[in-house]
């Protein structure tokens, strides 16, 4: 893994542009079928945000198979969508999301000792307010460093949903192998982020520049999103095969 050069992570993010390429409405559907079922697990009371945070990993394995399925030259359907959610996947992904749960706690622990409450109160949109809100520099540059954090963190367990899904591995074995994999290919990861920001930030100024305020403005800006994120998803899992090799699913696929 030390030999990986940088520019590794550009050939990433092609690779990825390249899955999306093949079946884009699939993995589209893919995105909004996720994040549905995000939105539904979230509403029940007390435990959905919990539930959900536990899930994260059960509902990555979709994108990650679905990739696998596109670049073996399958078809992907809707019955992807159910990947991580079956025996004995399905146990071994939840104590993975444990591990995110804690990792979450830790998140919000950290923010509230860098930021103070009122100040991200303060940062929240509100109706009528004619005046943008007075914060300090300092409180900005404390977010923008937990935002970068909370993308490291993130990264760093990438891939431990597909390592425990692929290569049977404990929860703990399968973080521990995903941080240090990502630790010590740091610079391609460093290159697919900063190509993948830029590529995705240059778009939205165009963007902003051609719709400006209008409705049609804030909707192509919320489907660049989507775009953006099911790419990166995609380049994700060209990162797991250029480092543990390709996968080589044995679960059974439902007609």
């Amino acid at each position: 893994m030390n030999d990986i050069p940088a520019r590794t992570g550009w050939e990433w993010l092609k690779q990825g542009v390249g899955l999306f390429r093949k079946q884009p409405a699939a993995l589209t559907t893919l995105l909004f079928a996720n994040i549905l079922f995000s939105i539904v697990v979230s509403i029940v009371p007390i435990l959905g945000s919990v539930l959900a945070i536990v899930l994260i990993p059960s509902f990555s394995m979709a994108f990650m198979q679905a990739c696998l399925m596109i670049e073996n030259g399958d078809r992907v359907t809707p019955a992807v969508l159910l990947t991580g959610f079956r025996r004995p996947a399905l146990a071994a992904l939840c104590k993975l999301g444990l591990v995110y749960l804690g990792v979450s706690l830790l998140m919000m622990a950290i923010t509230r000792v860098a930021i103070p409450p009122e100040v991200l109160m303060q940062m929240m949109p509100r109706p009528g307010a004619k005046t943008p809100p007075d914060i300090q520099a300092s409180h900005l540059l404390a977010l923008f460093g937990v935002f970068l954090l909370d993308v490291a963190v993130l990264v760093t367990l990438c891939f431990a949903a597909p390592l425990t899904y692929w290569k049977h591995m404990g929860p703990g074995k399968a973080t521990f192998y995903s941080f240090f994999a990502v630790i010590r290919t740091a610079r391609p990861f460093l290159v697919l982020l900063a190509a993948w920001f830029g590529i995705f930030f240059g778009v939205c100024i165009v963007a902003a520049l051609l719709f400006g305020d209008a409705a049609v403005g804030r909707v192509v800006l919320m489907w660049l999103i989507f775009l953006f994120v099911l790419l990166l998803q995609c380049a994700m899992y060209a990162g797991y095969r250029t480092i543990f090799g390709k996968p080589v699913d044995k679960s059974p696929q439902p007609a």
